[in-house]
């Protein structure tokens, strides 16, 4: 049922219990509302109202300077827009994805996080054995609509951001420099890059900054890219 229809129900029973109880009673007990459980609820309205509790993931591909292929396989949490690297390949067959899940799930476990809808598209590299691992912990597979290049688009935004950032200004021998490269943004991006959508904190939420220090300059990735943070004052201690 949705919100609406399990309010209705309450008061023919005699209880009386807002839009808002209900809504809050559903997301601390991290109950969907039937409409997105069965995929009846709206794209657009799933994706600004239930973000919190969606996972996506994408592949992009990178080519190397010996013109080899790679393939990035990332998730992303909506909610708080941290990135998860889960795999780089040159052969990325349906054995490989699968184990790549998971992988990812055996981290989630580690931290007792769960997600209840994973986005993704229709790439026939996402087999039915990946699907099954996300579904075996309670995870429901929401495929792209066909034809609709922004449903994933928190995936596709970050992929833009690393190209522009990053992997424009560089050039990739192999998949372990190509890991190295991602790891190290990936690091930067989760728990020291401003985000826009977050009101300017980082995934990974900062502590609140001194307001005195100096302001220091850390490269990243060789100064494509830097970081800057304060160092804390040195106080002198004057002998007695």
């Amino acid at each position: 049922w949705g919100y609406y229809r399990i309010e209705g129900e309450l008061k023919k029973l005699g209880f009386v219990a807002s839009l808002t109880t209900v809504r809050n009673v559903l997301d601390r007990n991290g109950i969907l509302p039937a409409p997105v459980r069965y995929g009846s609820i709206g794209w657009k309205k799933m994706m600004s109202h239930y973000k919190d509790q969606l996972l996506a993931c994408d592949f992009f591909t990178i080519e190397t300077i010996f013109l080899k292929t790679v393939y990035i396989l990332i998730f992303i949490e909506l909610g708080t827009r941290r990135v998860h690297l889960a795999g780089i390949t040159s052969h990325p067959d349906g054995q490989w994805v699968a184990q790549q899940a998971r992988q990812l799930i055996w981290k989630f476990e580690e931290t007792e996080t769960n997600f209840r809808c994973l986005i993704r598209d229709n790439d026939s590299k996402y087999t039915a054995s990946f699907d099954t691992v996300f579904e075996s912990q309670g995870t429901r597979i929401v495929p792209t609509p066909l034809q609709a290049p922004n449903a994933n688009s928190y995936s596709e935004r970050w992929i833009r951001t690393i190209r522009e950032e990053i992997l424009d200004h560089l050039l990739v021998i192999n998949e372990a420099h190509l890991r190295r490269v991602l790891k190290e943004f990936i690091d930067f991006y989760n728990s020291r890059r401003p985000h826009q959508g977050l009101n300017q904190q980082s995934p990974i939420p900062r502590a609140e900054p001194a307001n005195s220090g100096s302001v220091e300059r850390c490269p990243i990735l060789g100064g494509i890219i830097n970081d800057y943070f304060r160092t804390p004052e040195i106080t002198a201690v004057h002998p007695v």
